[in-house]
């Protein structure tokens, strides 16, 4: 039973299944490519921990278009966000594993849901604590808008207009057994 206060969530829909989360990382590999017309001097960034886990496969997909092994690092933010020491059980840190340089590197920062802008402008502040890269990129499986800062992503899997009370849920096969993604609706 939760706990006193606290909201449950019930599944609304589902947006993506497994077979349509593979699609869109073949196209955003595509865009990619494109963009910076191949893939030297770029680097992969995901969020933890499931930013992480779409970086790798972007990787895989950016190999198998270009040839070329992209470089894939973990980045946490939890000692970067605004909102630590605002009440609320406080987030576990983790560990940032970027195992090469990002100077005068094409970074691309990889994260499942992009929402408030918050997280990537915390992500933006670790990155520059680890150096200066060339350009940062922002590539994200989910847009579903409502920000609050003046951020926007370059590379975009799907869009799925919500509402503030709704959550998008990406699961993935690496960390939650299977890929898909969902729209909850908070009910009291």
């Amino acid at each position: 039973m939760p706990a006193e206060g606290a909201m449950q969530s019930r599944e609304k829909a589902q947006i993506m299944d497994g077979a349509a989360i593979q699609r869109v990382l073949t196209r955003v590999a595509h865009e990619i490519v494109e963009k910076n017309k191949g893939t030297a001097d770029l680097v992969l960034i995901g969020l933890r921990s499931r930013g992480v886990d779409l970086a790798r496969r972007l990787s895989q997909r950016l190999k198998e278009i270009d040839g070329v092994d992209v470089p894939v690092g973990a980045l946490d933010i939890t000692l970067y966000r605004d909102d630590l020491g605002k009440g609320g059980p406080q987030p576990a840190v983790r560990r940032t594993e970027i195992p090469f340089s990002i100077e005068n590197k094409k970074v691309i920062l990889v994260d499942d849901v992009l929402y408030t802008g918050r997280t990537i402008r915390a992500a933006m502040d670790g990155l520059m604590d680890l150096g200066r890269p060339r350009t940062i990129q922002l590539a994200v499986l989910v847009d579903r808008g409502h920000r609050e800062l003046p951020i926007r992503a370059d590379y975009v899997g799907k869009n799925v207009p919500t509402a503030k009370t709704e959550q998008v849920q990406v699961m993935l096969q690496e960390e939650d057994g299977r890929d898909r993604v969902v729209i909850l609706d908070h009910i009291e």
